[in-house]
């Protein structure tokens, strides 16, 4: 039978050495940062210290993660309420936040809604017609899109390219 691994707990100056190499290879927030100082056994006061020393020098930034992360996320076609969610989640302010999101160029933004939309119409099985759209309505919500956005893209997906309502 397998021993579960040990922990391995570390001095407050291996413990900067490694928390560095792991806020250099990818952005990070101070709530994961600080997660992960505990777990190499740290005290709330070591932790808080390397924390105040890693945001001073410049390798934990709140706003610069906000923006990477939502530039990553709306890549992956994520929509603005979701991207909301999952920074709450990570304990960001509401500033960061917003910060974050104005990164979101609109046109592209609604250029992922549309091709989603157009790949999920292709997808979907149902064939009539209220439910299709329900169900593809229900697909976006899911993904963070806004209803107004969805509405809109929905309207749209019914005509060719270049017509107008007469």
């Amino acid at each position: 039978m397998m021993q579960p691994a040990k922990k391995k707990f570390y001095t407050p100056t291996e413990a900067l050495q490694k928390i560095l190499a792991f806020c250099v290879y990818q952005e990070r927030n101070f709530k994961e940062t600080e997660s992960k100082l505990r777990d190499y056994g740290l005290t709330e006061d070591e932790a808080g210290e390397i924390m105040i020393r890693l945001s001073r020098e410049g390798f934990l930034d709140e706003e610069r993660y906000a923006q990477t992360f939502v530039r990553g996320h709306v890549r992956k076609k994520w929509g603005r309420r979701r991207i909301t969610q999952e920074l709450k989640q990570k304990g960001l302010t509401d500033y960061c936040i917003k910060v974050g999101l104005k990164e979101i160029d609109g046109d592209e933004y609604y250029q992922n809604l549309v091709d989603l939309l157009e790949k999920k119409d292709r997808q979907e099985k149902e064939r009539h017609p209220g439910k299709r759209r329900q169900k593809i309505q229900l697909y976006l919500t899911a993904k963070g899109y806004e209803q107004d956005l969805i509405k809109m893209a929905l309207e749209d997906l019914g005509k060719e390219p270049g017509q107008d309502e007469e």
